[in-house]
């Protein structure tokens, strides 16, 4: 008998060791981007037969006309309408295949293209990450929209997560890339508030862009792409995060500028998506409303919804998307400052096809 047990505690003690080396890497490993990073505006892509290119942009964003901004988090061009995510009780941690995602990256092209945006928002847009094969969507994407200038901000670059056993996620390079018509003079990430305890390994890191681009009145448009923290489990954190983000866009508005802010808030900008979409956010802890009390002077949110047809941003990832047992809600949205005008604002209805967003879009005109 003793000789079983020895080999038992032997199995026992490198299976120790192995947990052990790993929670030391994935520890040691961790790291927060700097606060206040200068980001350099790109031309984006090589401008090449049959790429979606316009004329170069080097010309300032012009004022009492209609513009429109589209905002998107694509989902790390995973979210096939049949792609369940781990980290929300579903099955899968990773991309169904390489070519699986270059599809749904081609067709996320081709979708965002045909709204025809001055500016473009775009969050969860991987550069180099197990769960999306290693493909460069930013590349991708900036190729298409060849032509333009873009910015590139990281939100996390995280170690390598052993998890699911099976299919284990690995390490994620992600963040938020914003392509505009017109010329970005310059633009700054900021990272916001996230818990110091063990969660932040699995909410990883977190940021805004900021990007500034001149207008034909003299003062700025200041646009910032914006993910904020689904998975944080101190609700003080959310709170901090857009109390940074007031505090930034209140100074901008006292400066004389236009601010629009856009993109996945994780929080029901409806209040109560449950009572226009079938199934109900009990049990979901992340479906929080928004703060509308929150906002500042001077700002409105605006909510994308048609209440004769209401259209979800977002769906939950806990299994395939089924309109009549999966959740549904809008986090995807903007924050705009009362010198522009909100012509029109909705959810695209992509079904989610290629991720776990809609699309949402609004029309605007700097006043």
């Amino acid at each position: 008998m003793a000789k079983p047990l020895k080999i038992l505690l032997a199995i026992l003690f490198i299976i120790l060791l192995i947990a052990g080396g790993y929670a030391a890497y994935v520890l040691t490993t961790y790291y927060r981007i700097e606060d206040n990073q200068e980001l350099v505006p790109e031309l984006t892509g090589i401008i090449e037969p049959g790429a979606l290119s316009v004329a170069v942009p080097a010309f300032d964003v012009v004022t009492d006309e209609k513009l429109s901004v589209t905002s998107w988090n694509i989902g790390f061009g995973a979210y096939t309408d049949q792609f369940s995510f781990f980290m929300d009780g579903g099955e899968y941690a990773r991309g169904f295949s390489k070519e699986a995602v270059l599809e749904n990256m081609n067709n996320i092209v081709t979708e965002a293209a045909d709204f025809k945006s001055d500016l473009y928002l775009l969050q969860e847009v991987d550069t180099d990450s197990t769960r999306s094969y290693h493909i460069d969507q930013k590349k991708i994407l900036t190729d298409a929209f060849g032509g333009r200038n873009s910015v590139f901000g990281l939100n996390y670059d995280s170690p390598y997560l052993f998890y699911p056993f099976t299919e284990p996620h690995g390490k994620s390079v992600s963040g938020l890339l914003t392509i505009s018509d017109f010329e970005i003079k310059s633009a700054v990430r900021r990272s916001l508030p996230i818990q110091e305890d063990l969660a932040k390994l699995v909410d990883l890191d977190r940021c805004y862009t900021v990007s500034r681009l001149n207008t034909d009145a003299g003062n700025a448009l200041v646009l910032i792409n914006l993910h904020l923290s689904a998975y944080t489990t101190d609700p003080a954190i959310a709170n901090q995060q857009l109390e940074m983000l007031y505090e930034d866009i209140k100074a901008e508005y006292a400066a004389g500028n236009y601010v629009i802010c856009g993109g996945d808030f994780n929080k029901d900008l409806l209040g109560d998506s449950s009572r226009y979409f079938v199934v109900s956010a009990e049990g979901l802890s992340w479906a929080q409303s928004f703060p509308f009390e929150s906002l500042p002077a001077g700002f409105t949110l605006v909510a994308p919804f048609d209440e004769a047809a209401p259209v979800p941003s977002c769906r939950n990832a806990d299994a395939p998307w089924d309109p009549e047992k999966v959740f549904q809600i809008t986090v995807d949205g903007f924050i705009v400052s009362d010198n522009v005008e909100v012509v029109s604002s909705r959810v695209a209805d992509a079904g989610f096809r290629y991720s776990d967003h809609n699309p949402v879009q609004m029309e605007f005109i700097l006043k």
